[in-house]
């Protein structure tokens, strides 16, 4: 009887053999995807701050964002409305669209501005009688009318004008340029924020988070003051020597733990937090000492009025910073009140322009004779505006629907105005700039491309500004 004949599978089509194993190829692809995602994220955590190249050559080197929290009026501001002059005390028409019920409307009748707007400087940006000093820097200015956003509630506003998004747990604008271009002074943090002292921030600390991004990249908070780090110095009857020797104990306990359980995003940036603390004791302390500036710069910062010397203070520190190669630095105007103007716009706005308007004017001043401001985009605004219609005779309420920024230095075009909204300053009516648009432009002005700077989180590229977003090029210098 003749052996049997080894047995051997009849040899199948280059489709057939594709089709049965298009499951492993997504396998392949999937672990792939997964892999690419790992190795991206470790490199993020092991060298968080690191110089980084950008995508083109960029005009702002750093910015400085003044966030005028709790939504100030640009109907008191920057954006003169004469048809809302003529019409005060009359309902919304309804050619303005229905933005409540008819009993509201009839309730709240059109508010006029008590305000004064002038043509300023060669280009004639008008701007009102609340920002006198302002005035004098309109040349400077682009002025962004058209302005809106998609919640009319403050933290989810706040979070949005700082994350793109209105939910919490998205990384921040300083975050997205932190980890996009890392630092140029390794002794002090990427990305600083100083909350107005009188109070938090609406919303609190997810406004200046990481939100995905590893955390090393949350924003740093520093105070006004004379202590703006808390606990900067060791204790008296430590040494450098010892704390030294105490990190490096620290450290090599937190490595073993990381290599015995795996990767910790929280475990690395609170190690590499240890490391940037010791490192600021020495850096630290000469960029937030001011007496070594003049008593000319002091007073040109409103630091010899107790109503502008804590939000000027801010403003110089800010400036000795982004000089020492801090990449981003956030400043709060206001607490949880602060520009929210429900009772009484006039008596609020008069309160809070006159704290801000010479620091602002100041800075813009400084960094201009400094050399500074031509390589430091400076942005200014809120989480939204203010209604045409009053409240209680006398406030406005929130109004993401059309509202002002402004933006200088950095590759900005001065002395221009983009934009309009409708005749009574409701809503973005000429070249509308969503949230997303104006992120876009500050990370074009970093060099950055918005749709290129991405972080994977499961098996999709995030991003600053989600899926939309658009540089608005008529500001660009």
């Amino acid at each position: 009887m003749r052996p049997r004949e080894p047995h051997f599978p009849r040899a199948t089509s280059r489709r057939a053999f594709l089709q049965n194993a298009g499951g492993g190829f997504g396998a392949l692809a999937l672990s792939w995807l997964l892999e690419q995602e790992r190795a991206r994220a470790e490199v993020a955590s092991s060298q968080p701050h690191a110089p980084k190249p950008p995508h083109f050559p960029a005009k702002a080197q750093r910015v400085i964002y003044l966030f005028m929290h709790g939504g100030p009026s640009h109907l008191e501001t920057f954006d003169p409305k004469s048809e809302l002059q003529r019409l005060a005390g009359q309902p919304l028409p309804a050619s303005f669209g229905q933005v409540a019920t008819r009993r509201q409307v009839a309730r709240n009748p059109l508010l006029a501005t008590k305000r004064t707007f002038r043509k300023c400087g060669e280009s004639g940006v008008e701007i009102s009688d609340f920002l006198p000093r302002l005035r004098t820097c309109a040349d400077d200015l682009a002025v962004i009318r058209s302005c809106w956003a998609d919640s009319v509630n403050h933290p989810q506003a706040v979070y949005q004008m700082n994350t793109g998004s209105i939910l919490m747990g998205k990384p921040s604008l300083g975050s997205w340029a932190s980890y996009g271009l890392g630092t140029e002074n390794q002794d002090l943090p990427a990305f600083v924020v100083m909350p107005d002292p009188g109070g938090g921030i609406k919303g609190g600390p997810p406004a200046y988070g990481a939100g995905f991004l590893p955390a090393s990249y949350q924003g740093t908070v520093m105070r006004g003051g004379a202590s703006p780090i808390i606990d900067l110095s060791p204790p008296d009857d430590t040494t450098l020597q010892e704390q030294r020797g105490m990190l490096d104990l620290i450290g090599r306990m937190n490595a073993r733990h990381r290599d015995r359980h795996g990767d910790d995003d929280e475990l690395a940036a609170r190690i590499q937090s240890y490391e940037l603390a010791y490192r600021m004791q020495s850096a630290a302390p000469e960029a937030v000492e001011l007496a070594d500036e003049s008593a000319e710069t002091k007073t040109l910062y409103g630091l010899d009025d107790r109503r502008t010397a804590d939000f000027g203070t801010r403003c110089l520190l800010a400036r000795r910073l982004v000089e020492r190669g801090v990449r981003f630095v956030q400043l709060y105007s206001g607490d949880v009140g602060g520009w929210d103007a429900h009772d009484d716009v006039e008596a609020n706005h008069a309160t809070m322009c006159a704290r801000t308007d010479r620091p602002i004017a100041g800075f813009l001043v400084d960094l201009k004779r400094r050399g500074l401001l031509d390589s430091t985009l400076v942005i200014w605004g809120g989480e939204f505006g203010r209604m045409p219609m009053s409240e209680g005779g006398k406030g406005r309420d929130h109004n993401p629907h059309g509202f002002t920024c402004w933006l200088a230095g950095g590759g900005v075009k001065g002395g221009v105005v983009h934009g309009a909204t409708d005749d009574v300053g409701l809503r973005a009516a000429v070249d509308p700039v969503h949230v997303h648009d104006l992120h876009a432009t500050i990370l074009h002005l970093m060099g950055l491309d918005h749709t290129q700077l991405t972080f994977p989180l499961n098996g999709r590229e995030e991003r600053l500004t989600d899926t939309a977003g658009r540089v608005v090029r008529s500001i660009l210098a």
